[in-house]
């Protein structure tokens, strides 16, 4: 099976790389109360930070990780695609060299922090039918929709129509986390 590319911002793997760990983490604060016991609190998870190996290799192997290394020095999160992990919002928070650079050989690490700005204003739920594809209402004649099933992404759902992800995220400008989408959710594909 072959994997799609990872992407950040317009920067492209010209192959995966190797190695892939999430760690998630809980926040808990442990409060102390009087005679020997303790509550604890459970403040929320707390950033998911996606860390990762991978090799350039070839003649332009360190040209490849300037490129990868100028991408990191742009500003601000950017949509992370990766063909395990579903697609975030994240900060591009490291990028080391594993190894002294030769030109036909790097060896690298990453590591991204994904971005939940935007993502605390609280669940908003359309209630309003939808109605199908081709009719009045505010549909595009002609689109394609697709109705979300239960586990679903986004990422997933674009590789199945062989739509981009950004364009379906273009064509659907009522989700407003990629990240979040619902069973029984209209989305237009095509």
């Amino acid at each position: 099976m072959r994997l799609t590319a990872m992407r950040y911002k317009d920067y492209v793997w010209p192959h995966n790389p190797r190695v892939y760990t999430i760690d998630y983490a809980r926040s808990i604060a442990v409060h102390k109360v009087p005679f020997g016991r303790y509550q604890l609190q459970d403040l929320g998870p707390t950033r998911r930070v996606m860390k990762g190996e991978g090799v350039f290799a070839g003649a332009d192997a360190y040209q490849e990780f300037k490129k990868l290394a100028s991408v990191f020095y742009q500003e601000g999160p950017g949509l992370l695609v990766h063909p395990v992990w579903q697609t975030a919002g994240a900060y591009f928070a490291a990028l080391s060299l594993a190894q002294e650079p030769r030109p036909d050989y790097v060896r690298y690490t990453f590591e991204f922090w994904e971005d939940y700005t935007g993502q605390n204003g609280g669940l908003k739920v359309n209630t309003a039918p939808e109605t199908p594809a081709g009719s009045a209402g505010g549909q595009e004649t002609g689109a394609v929709y697709h109705t979300v099933a239960r586990g679903e992404t986004l990422w997933g759902i674009s590789r199945t129509y062989g739509t981009a992800l950004s364009q379906i995220i273009r064509w659907n400008p009522r989700i407003k986390n990629p990240n979040l989408i619902y069973p029984g959710q209209k989305v237009r594909v095509k």
